[in-house]
């Protein structure tokens, strides 16, 4: 791009519909997606130089609103971590976005990923540093963080960014309460949080006793409600809405984020 074009660009989040935060208005979640890749600094969001790979960061997969600028942005200013984030639209082959069978504490119904041979989406890898994967990790709380494997002839997933090289594989956040299903025992697709909501609700009378007859009324109800949230869970196991994400064979034991910060880092709202 010429320079002097690029001076004009205004690349605010707020000037490229990127800024809400689905943590401060949950009916938006997922949130806004880029439509490129681009590299988070602050409250703009820049274009890439060309990378695709960073090999002193570690590549997670973003499922829901770890996609949305604003939404990062609003997870890292919660600690004062201020330095880049590049985001990287990657194709994926295996991996498709579910919802998680667990409400959580900001308000919504998340996605969660899911096993599904043969589909292909295109998501985007968040490459971390050492603090921001510490804050993120913190925010997951009803995820584990798994490793899948993107190279081998025996691999079930793929990861191929705009430049046709593969990645050898990303981690992802699988959700420890499962998922939810489409009545065949499916794991159904997440639709956008208001489409969900409004579902779920409409099929569930003691869904809408717990949490209100509307998207904004669950929200409201949900939001912030520890144990209002957890009877959410249960309840959406009693009713038999809940199966495996076909990933959990991939979580592993290991440290929530990094040496010396990880476990100082708890988010208020998960």
């Amino acid at each position: 791009m010429d320079d002097g074009v690029y001076d004009r660009v205004d690349r605010t989040l707020e000037a490229l519909g990127l800024a809400r935060a689905p943590r401060e208005d949950p009916l938006t979640y997922p949130g806004a997606w880029p439509a490129e890749s681009g590299l988070l600094v602050g409250d703009r969001l820049l274009p890439l130089d060309g990378h695709t790979t960073y090999g002193n960061r570690t590549p997670v997969l973003a499922i829901g609103s770890n996609a949305c600028p604003g939404q990062l942005r609003h997870k890292m200013a919660e600690f004062g971590i201020t330095s880049p984030v590049p985001m990287v639209k990657v194709r994926v082959t295996g991996i498709d976005i579910g919802v998680s069978a667990h409400v959580s504490r900001v308000g919504y119904v998340s996605a969660s990923p899911v096993n599904s041979p043969g589909v292909v989406r295109e998501l985007f890898v968040t490459w971390f540093d050492a603090r921001q994967l510490a804050v993120v990790d913190a925010s997951e709380g009803a995820y584990d963080r798994a490793w899948l494997p993107g190279s081998g002839a025996t691999s079930e997933f793929r990861f191929e960014p705009g430049s046709g090289e593969l990645l050898r594989g990303a981690y992802v956040y699988v959700n420890r309460h499962g998922v939810l299903h489409d009545g065949t025992g499916v794991p159904r697709r997440h639709p956008g949080e208001r489409a969900l909501l409004t579902e779920l609700l409409g099929g569930s009378a003691e869904l809408r006793t717990l949490f209100g007859r509307t998207p904004e009324e669950f929200c409201e109800q949900a939001r912030a409600d520890r144990e209002l949230c957890e009877r959410g869970a249960r309840l959406f196991r009693k009713e038999g809405r809940v199966t495996a994400s076909g990933l959990e064979r991939y979580v592993r034991p290991q440290q929530t984020g990094s040496p010396g910060i990880g476990s100082s880092l708890s988010p208020p709202l998960r």
